[in-house]
Order: C-alpha cells, then sequence, then structure tokens
C-alpha cells in the first residue's frame, strides 16, 4: 500500500503522507491487534457471560465518550490543520477545545451518577460502570486531533503504543478469574490516561505549546462549530456501538459476549484503513487534491474486496485458533454477516469526511449518518416490536444501515458533480 501511494503522489507530499500513515499505521496495529491477543484470554479467563457484561458497560460508556468528544476529533483537526502556521490561532483552538472536553467531563459524569443511581440494571454493577468511566475521561483528554492537525503523528505513536504495551501485559498478569472482571476497565482506563498525560508533556516539551483561558464567547464559538460534528458521531454510534447495548436490554449478556467478539474483529477490520482516513482528511482539507485520493480509493477498495473474500473463507480456521469453549459457532455466523458490511463502509468513510468533509461538504456527510441511525432505529424498533432480536437480526441491520449511507453519500457526490 505504501508503495502504491509513493508512486501516485508527488515529492513534497509524498514525504509527508507516508511518514503520518506510518505512524497511523503502525499506532492503529497496536490499537487494534493488542485487543484481539487479549479477547480469546478475556473469554475464556471470565466465561462469555461475564464478558458480556464487561462489553455491555463498555457500549454503554460508549455514548458519553462520543459526548465528550464532541465531534472535536474532525473539526479541531480540520481547524489545527488549515491554521497550522498561525501559532496564536494554534493556541487558541488547543485551549479552547480542552477546556470544553473537560466541562463534558464533569457533565458526562453527573448523568451517568443519575443513571446508575436510578435504574437496578446498572446499580447491580454500579463499580463496572465507574471503572469504564475511566476510560472516558482518557479518550477526552488525549489530543490525537492536535498531531493530526499538525500532521506530526510519529510523537503521539511511540507515547500511545508503549501505554497500549504495558497495560495489555497487565491483563495477561492479573487477570486469572472471573471475579477479576474490574480490572479490565481499571488496567484499560490508567493506559490511556497515563499516554495522555505523557502526550500533554510533548505538547509542552516538543511543540511549546501553552494554554490559555479562552472567553467564554470564543469557547461557544468551537462548541457551535463542533455541534454538526457531534450529531453524526452519535449518529454513527447508533449503529456501531449501541447495538451491544440493545442486546443487553433485550437479551442477555451471553448474547451480547457473542455479538461483540464478532463486533471486535469487524472493528479492527475497519481499523487496518483507519490510518488513511485519518492522513487523507487533513490533507484533502488543506490541499483539495482530488485525483490523489481517487487513485488511493480505488486501490484502498480493491484491498478491502481482495481481503473479506479470503477472511470469509478462512474465518472458521481463524475462529477455531482463538476460542476453544465451543463458543465459535455463532460469533463466526454474526462475523460473516458483518463481513458484508465491510464491503460497504469501508468506500463510505472514505467517501465521507476525507473527501465530502473535506470539500467543504460535512453537512452532506453528517447528514448521511444522522438519516441513516434514524435507518438503523426504525428497523431495531420494528426488531423489538415483533420480538425478533438477536445477534443476527442487529447485523443484519447494520449491513441495511451501511448500504443506506452509502448511496445517500454516493447521490450528493454525483449530485455535486465532486467526483
Amino acid at each position: 500500500m505504501i508503495e502504491k501511494i509513493r508512486n501516485i503522489a508527488n515529492t513534497e507530499d509524498k514525504k509527508r503522507l507516508l511518514s503520518n500513515f506510518f505512524s497511523l499505521s503502525v499506532l492503529q496495529g497496536f490499537t487494534y491487534v493488542l485487543p484481539l491477543l487479549t479477547l480469546p484470554y478475556l473469554v475464556r479467563t471470565l466465561g462469555v457471560e461475564t464478558f458480556g457484561l464487561v462489553m455491555f458497560a463498555q457500549s454503554f460508556i460508549m455514548f458519553f465518550n462520543i459526548l465528550v468528544d464532541y465531534g472535536f476529533a474532525l473539526s479541531a483537526t480540520r481547524e489545527i490543520s488549515i491554521h497550522r502556521n498561525d501559532k496564536n490561532k494554534v493556541t487558541e483552538i488547543f485551549s479552547a477545545v480542552m477546556t470544553i472536553k473537560v466541562m463534558l467531563i464533569l457533565f458526562s459524569l453527573l448523568i451517568l451518577s443519575v443513571i446508575v443511581l436510578s435504574f437496578d440494571k446498572f446499580s447491580a454493577n454500579l463499580e463496572l460502570y465507574y471503572l469504564t468511566f475511566l476510560w472516558v475521561i482518557g479518550q477526552a483528554l488525549f489530543p490525537i486531533w492536535y498531531f493530526q492537525g499538525l500532521e506530526k503523528m510519529k510523537y503521539i505513536t511511540i507515547v500511545n503504543i508503549i501505554s497500549k504495551l504495558i497495560f495489555t501485559i497487565a491483563i495477561f498478569i492479573f487477570i486469572h478469574q472471573k471475579n477479576d472482571y474490574l480490572l479490565v476497565p481499571i488496567l484499560n482506563g490508567l493506559g490511556i490516561i497515563i499516554g495522555s498525560l505523557f502526550s500533554f508533556w510533548i505538547i509542552y516539551k516538543h511543540f511549546d505549546q501553552p494554554f490559555k483561558l479562552q472567553k467564554v464567547d470564543t469557547l461557544m464559538i468551537y462548541f457551535k462549530e463542533s455541534s454538526q460534528f457531534f450529531l453524526s458521531r452519535v449518529s454513527v454510534s447508533i449503529y456501531t456501538s449501541a447495538n451491544a447495548f440493545v442486546l443487553g436490554l433485550f437479551t442477555n449478556t451471553t448474547m451480547v459476549g457473542y455479538y461483540s467478539i464478532a463486533e471486535k474483529l469487524y472493528m479492527a477490520l475497519q481499523g487496518f484503513y483507519a490510518p488513511i482516513v485519518q492522513v487523507l482528511y487533513p490533507y484533502v482539507a488543506k490541499e483539495k487534491n482530488i485525483k490523489l485520493f481517487k487513485k488511493i480509493f480505488t486501490f484502498v477498495i480493491s484491498i478491502n474486496t481482495f481481503g473479506i473474500f479470503i477472511l470469509y473463507f478462512i474465518g472458521g480456521i481463524i475462529f477455531d485458533i482463538l476460542f476453544t469453549q465451543g463458543i465459535g459457532k455463532e460469533s463466526l455466523e454474526v462475523f460473516h454477516i458483518l463481513l458484508i458490511a465491510a464491503l460497504v463502509v469501508v468506500p463510505t468513510i472514505l467517501i465521507g469526511y476525507p473527501f465530502l468533509g473535506a470539500l467543504g461538504f460535512s453537512n452532506e456527510a453528517n447528514r448521511s449518518v444522522i438519516f441513516g441511525s434514524f435507518v438503523h432505529l426504525l428497523g431495531l424498533l420494528i426488531l423489538v416490536i415483533f420480538h425478533q432480536i438477536s445477534i443476527y437480526s442487529v447485523a443484519s441491520m447494520v449491513v441495511l444501515t451501511e448500504i443506506f449511507v452509502f448511496s445517500y453519500r454516493i447521490i450528493k457526490i454525483r449530485s455535486n458533480k465532486l467526483w
């Protein structure tokens, strides 16, 4: 893939794109490969039911993670990229975004407390939800958007890899039985929080980036500008992370466990292409190089299609290797359904923010997932009404929703004559 990009970019662009692509590839590799290494171990050690409970807590807390991010992963990346040569403006963006994030952390913690203390389903495992919230704090403080906007990903890559590696090893060291399940959110949360603290040290030490208190009016400007991105992120979460949550509400944690196993592999497959998306977004936003984007797009789709074809036939072998408790059958069937979604989701993501959003059509990209979330919610509601909620029907709804979002974006690209 690197060689292909090398042949289609000019010298200056090539150097910057390849550097960031390499850094993000390594980062994403560790982000998704390390959890896959612990996945079979956790399923065996905790059991499917307890593992499903931990995954249910993560899917619930994911909503707070999206609230605290508030779309800044997209909006702040774009703003930093555009104004990277203006030191005062970058300071304003950095300070405003971090201030808003801290306020959103406190607001989210208040909402979490109200929910877990008000409903028996949550209060029965109160410690689990509060400990899982550590992940929200770490993700909120981790300023990956700052490094993406400056296209200086090599710095954050080193910190992220070291922290993830240490706390992944810690899972094997400290978790030995079902009763150790609370250590899962503790180790995951501490890993990213410590990584965040190191990243701030890098920002201060290597980029001489100060933090300055901003006026309320300035905070409101950035808050409002990121609202459209926040809505799209919420919408995406409805037909991704929310699925395990819905299964937990209407079935049981064992079903959540089966579904989560397949979903984690599916998300890892998407994560393989995330570096390309993250590199292209700030680049296209600044350079508007559609010709380069189209060539990369064609190559990536070819690789994705071939890879899914291979995975479909060797998926059974992979599950037999990873899992030895007879749980592979249910999860494998869900994984096969999600592979169909993967055929659509990769081109959908590429023509979203790295293309529509970067070219000034972020409203179209946002509306596609907002409308898609309505389609997904309607489908889930119908399944609930007719008592058809299952790991298979929910996975099928993911496929239908991704097809809808892809079709909507294609229509907008054609109507605006962008291709």
